[in-house]
Formats: structure tokens, C-alpha cells, sequence
């Protein structure tokens, strides 16, 4: 039997509450700091405490960072999903288990392994045990992988940094299980883990913490937010950088925050700030979203810059709180009654969750508009990995802004919303300058933003906002195309999927397709993702809902001859996608479109 590096899944079964998180991230830690390619997803329940929850951990040479089609190596710890967990496992499984859990292992298919994890446990600490007995898994894991111990020390040392007493607690567990594992399994296991070469500056990071720092560096001056599952921990990391990125040297901050009673006022307050030169966000996801709707149609109509950023969970109502999906895409392009259309940044890695935290506030300014930012749970909740972010090269675009009387009285005919330079954008005045304060009108305007209802003004004005929105399409970020020579099958698709479409593509590519793939970054669509489909025999697009929402906005606004082209590939389980469920999604549509 050889042996099979850097090329395997860990599932850790657990209970919500118990700790299984520091521990299941000292094993991902453990071989990121080896140089290992990993990628760790966390299946958590919408409860505080009790209910199951998983981490699976990909370590995958090639970069595949997908769940994986089959588990590897099984961890048992949750007695209310352990027969189930059991009964899911592929022959041949490698399971880890905690003795003192009292339950049946009966798979005589698989290699089983138990350890006496809480016994062990609560002879090191009686009242830690339940939290500590986790760290023996480990250790077990870290003897049948040969993950290095000073990996593990690095690892733990991150995990629990400042708690010294934690760090050798957890150490002397993670030391005793896997003398405990070499001590008493007579088994040599097949996967391990290889050292590869690790770029000093890389380290792992969530998505929301990236947006967060993207957001400091983009001269975010308030935040106003109200808890709601999974942006919370966008909101708390600005709050948390604050001191150190943001200080005005005396113990404050240059960046107000402020925890609004709902949804809706946090949305209003970044109203008050765009309009008074302020650079406002707020974050949520969908039901937030819905909440909002009214004041994004505000800023829609009476032109003030924001920033709102989505971070998707399941819906539709309350839905799956933990799990992720892209179901909320039609929503942020539409969002409010009437004729809206909004800009939308859509970001697949971390490093661009960074950028686009940044550049979001330059296009809210430039088009004086209210921007979205979309993320989902997977990309804003998981660590992924990064070599460090591209801080801003340049200064704030803060759009057409009129500062001075000087300035003023160079435009002829001055209007707050009247288009002067013929791309739909009017300038704007700011408060405090010195001015004659501008009314910004919610209700129907004129040019000069005088209350109006004649018909021919009303449309007009739609007009000029259409254009306006429109005009955004070339400079908004560019879609990521990697095309092949043989322009067969292009696959276009968005957000978290980037981190799944490598190995759907060799899947594809296996069964002799030549696949082309196009990743939009942003709504409206850039030029270049019509020019893709047209340059293609075939268009798959691909995404995490169920109704095809980026194939329904790409079939309303492509050219008519393009459509028959299109093909949708849409699903959602609330899991993270998984290569292998989308590849022969993909494969059956193709082959109904050939018949």
C-alpha cells in the first residue's frame, strides 16, 4: 500500500459548545504552518450550544479546497450523530473515536480507533475535561498524519496566544493522545502529511475579517450595524482593528460605530453619513436586506453615497441561519420598489473580500450611489489562505464633488441633479463647505432638485439614473477569464464558487470537454462577459441557488442572439458546493442541450 500525501479529508463530528473549534483549527493551523495547501469548512448549527456541528478539513496538493467527494479519516465525538455519521461512511474509512462516549462502532469495513478522550482528559483538568478532550483527537491526528510537533506547538501557541496556561494544558493533551495513539494502535496509515515549501508572508484569514481591513484602509468613518448571522463578525472585526489601524492618538477612534435597533436605522444612519461627506457601511445578510429596502431606494433616488455589505446566508424568511448560498444576487441588483438597478461587488477570494472593502466606498462616491458589497458564509466565515493584501496605490476617488464657490461658478446652470458632463452624473455639495446647502429629494425632482410630478421630468430623471448605473460597467472590476484554446464550453460563475471551479474544470476536462471559465466580479455586467459568451459554443452558467439569478439577469440583458447560448446550472443544499455534485450537474446539461 503507498502512501498518500497531502491528499485526504478529515471530518470532525462534534457538539456545538464543547471546543471542538480551537481544536479543529490547531489541526488546520498545524499544517498550513507545515506548508500544507488546506482549506478547513465549519457546519455550525443556528443555536448557541448543543446542537451538531462538523469541520472538514481538505489538504489537497493540487489546491482543491471543495469538502471533497468521500471522508478519510472520520472523528467521532457527538453521540446524537454518531450512528449517522457511521452509517455514511465509504468502506475502507479511517475512524477516531471517544471511547468514553458509550456507543457502538460496528463498521467492520472500516479501520476503527478509540481512545478514552474524556477519561484522559479530566485527569489533566476534571472541571476542563469536556472542553479538553477534544485536543485528544489532535493528538491521534497528528500521530497518524505525522504532523510535526512543533507545528502543533506553533499552532496552539496562535489559537490561545496570551493564555499561557491554556497553551500547556492543551499541549499536554495534544502530547498524551498521540502517545496514547502510538502506544496502542497497531495501525500504519496511508495518508500523511509532506512539509512543502511556505511563503513567509502567507497566513490565513476569513473573508469577513478581510472586508473588514479593506473597509479601514478605504477610510470607512462609520459603521453602524445590528447583529445578524454571519456578517456579525464584520462588523466586530472593524471594531476590533480599530484601535490599532484607526486611533486618533488620544484613546479615540477616526471611525464612529454605532450598534443600531434594527436593520433599517443602521441603513438610514449610512444614509446620514454619505449625505453629510461621510464614508458609511453598515453589514448584514438577506433578511437585513429586506429590512433595508425603503432607505436603499432613498439613496437610489436621491443620489447619496453608502455602502451595504451582504453576507449571504439561506433563505428565503428566517431559513438556515449557519449555511451558505448566493440566493440574495437578484435581490441586491433590484433591491426597492420601482425601477432600481444597483452595483453590485461580488468577490471570490479573500484578497479581493480586501479590495473590494476599499473600492466599494470609491464607486459609492463616484456614482453617488449606494453599493453592495456580496459575500456569502462560506467565503465570510471560513479561513482561507493569502500572501498578504494590495493596499490602496492611490488616493480617496471621492467623485464629483464641489468644494469651493470658485468651482461652483465654472459650472453653468448649476442643479444638484443635473448631468453636466453627459455620463448621468450631477455634482454634489457638501455640507459644512461654505455653500448654500443642496436638498437631496427622496420624492419626485427636477434638475435643480425641486419637487416635481410633470410626467416628461420623472422620466428624465429615471433616465439619466439608468445611464448613470449603466456607465459603471466598464470600470467596475473586470471579470477573472482563464479561456482555452478550443472555445467549447464556458462556464461562468461568481463569489465562493472560485474556490471550488478548479477541480470542477479537471472534472470536466477528464470527460474531453475543452472548458473555458469566466468569474463575474460585478453587476452590472462588464463588456467583457458578453464578448466571453459570444466567443463560446456553449455557456454554462453556474451558481448557489435554486431559480439561476446571475442566468436570469444574464438572459435580460445579453443581445437576444446570445441567449440560445446560455445554459443555467443552478443548485443549493446550503452546503458548501462540492465539485463532483456541480461537475455532473454541468455534464447532464450539456448532454440535454447536444440531444
Amino acid at each position: 500500500m503507498g502512501i498518500i500525501a497531502n491528499d485526504f479529508v478529515i471530518n470532525v463530528a462534534t457538539a456545538n459548545g464543547t471546543g471542538s473549534q480551537s481544536s479543529n483549527l490547531v489541526i488546520l493551523h498545524s499544517m498550513f504552518e507545515m506548508g500544507v495547501p488546506v482549506s478547513g469548512k465549519n457546519l455550525f448549527p443556528s443555536n448557541i450550544s448543543g446542537l451538531p456541528t462538523w469541520f472538514i478539513i481538505r489538504a489537497s496538493d493540487k489546491g482543491y479546497q471543495a469538502p471533497g467527494d468521500v471522508t478519510n479519516i472520520q472523528v467521532l465525538m457527538n453521540k446524537d450523530t454518531w450512528i449517522e455519521d457511521l452509517e455514511k461512511l465509504e468502506p475502507g474509512t479511517i475512524v477516531v473515536f471517544n471511547e468514553n462516549v458509550r456507543l457502538p462502532v460496528e463498521r467492520e469495513d472500516c479501520v476503527v480507533l478509540g481512545m478514552p478522550m474524556t477519561k484522559m482528559a479530566r485527569k489533566i483538568n476534571p472541571k476542563l475535561g469536556r472542553l479538553m478532550a477534544n485536543m485528544y483527537y489532535v493528538g491521534a491526528i497528528a500521530h497518524l498524519l505525522g504532523i510535526d510537533e512543533g507545528a502543533i506547538e506553533k499552532a496552539v501557541s496562535g489559537q490561545f496566544k496570551g493564555k499561557e496556561k491554556a497553551i500547556e494544558l492543551n499541549i499536554q493533551a495534544i502530547a498524551e493522545g498521540r502517545a496514547y495513539a502510538s502506544e496502542n494502535w497497531d495501525f500504519d496509515c496511508e495518508f500523511c502529511v509532506e512539509p512543502r515549501d511556505k511563503s513567509p508572508d502567507s497566513y490565513l484569514i476569513e473573508g469577513n475579517e478581510a472586508t473588514a481591513l479593506g473597509a479601514i484602509y478605504g477610510g470607512i468613518n462609520m459603521l453602524s450595524w445590528y447583529p445578524i448571522t454571519p456578517s456579525s463578525s464584520l462588523a466586530e472585526s472593524v471594531i476590533g482593528w480599530l484601535p490599532e489601524l484607526r486611533s486618533d492618538g488620544s484613546g479615540g477612534s477616526t471611525c464612529a460605530v454605532i450598534q443600531a435597533e434594527d436593520e433599517l436605522a443602521a441603513a438610514g444612519m449610512v444614509i446620514g453619513a454619505g449625505w453629510a461627506g461621510g464614508r458609511g457601511m453598515t453589514c448584514t445578510s438577506g433578511p437585513g436586506i429586506s429590512l433595508m429596502s425603503e432607505f436603499i431606494g432613498l439613496s437610489y433616488f436621491a443620489e447619496v453615497p453608502g455602502v451595504i455589505w451582504d453576507v449571504n446566508r439561506v433563505g428565503p424568511s428566517t431559513g438556515l441561519p449557519t449555511r451558505t448560498q448566493q440566493g440574495d444576487l437578484t435581490m441586491l441588483y433590484e433591491a426597492s420598489h420601482g425601477d432600481t438597478q444597483h452595483i453590485v461587488l461580488i468577490p471570490g477570494t479573500v484578497d479581493e473580500c480586501f479590495e473590494f472593502g476599499w473600492r466599494a466606498f470609491d464607486y459609492a462616491e463616484r456614482f453617488q450611489t449606494m453599493v453592495f458589497g456580496f459575500s456569502d458564509l462560506d467565503l465570510g466565515m471560513n479561513r482561507w489562505l493569502t500572501n498578504g493584501f494590495q493596499y490602496p496605490d492611490g488616493p480617496m476617488d471621492r467623485g464629483k464633488v464641489i468644494r469651493s464657490q470658485e468651482e461652483m461658478d465654472a459650472i453653468p446652470n448649476y442643479g444638484r441633479y443635473r448631468d453636466v458632463d453627459g455620463d448621468g452624473i450631477p455634482y454634489r455639495t457638501l455640507p459644512g463647505s461654505g455653500l448654500d446647502p443642496i436638498l437631496y429629494r427622496g420624492t419626485g425632482h427636477d434638475e435643480d432638485g425641486v419637487y416635481s410630478e410633470d410626467p416628461q421630468v420623472y422620466h428624465d430623471a429615471m433616465a439619466r439614473l439608468k445611464k448613470k448605473i449603466d456607465g459603471s460597467r466598464a470600470l467596475l472590476p473586470a471579470p477573472k477569464i482563464r479561456e482555452e484554446e478550443e472555445k467549447q464550453v464556458g462556464v461562468v460563475f461568481y463569489g465562493s464558487m472560485e474556490n471550488t471551479i478548479v477541480e470542477i474544470d479537471d472534472m470536466l476536462e477528464e470527460t474531453g470537454l475543452s472548458v473555458s471559465t469566466c468569474r463575474v466580479r460585478a453587476l452590472p455586467l462588464h463588456p467583457e462577459v458578453e464578448d466571453f459568451v459570444d466567443r463560446h459554443e456553449r455557456t454554462i452558467v453556474l451558481e448557489i441557488n435554486r431559480d439561476g439569478q446571475l442566468y436570469g439577469i444574464m438572459r435580460k440583458e445579453l443581445p437576444v442572439e446570445l441567449v440560445p447560448k446560455l445554459n443555467s446550472v443552478a443548485y443549493s443544499d446550503g452546503m458548501p458546493p462540492r465539485a463532483r455534485v456541480y461537475a455532473d450537474k454541468i455534464l447532464e446539461v450539456l448532454s440535454e442541450a447536444i440531444e
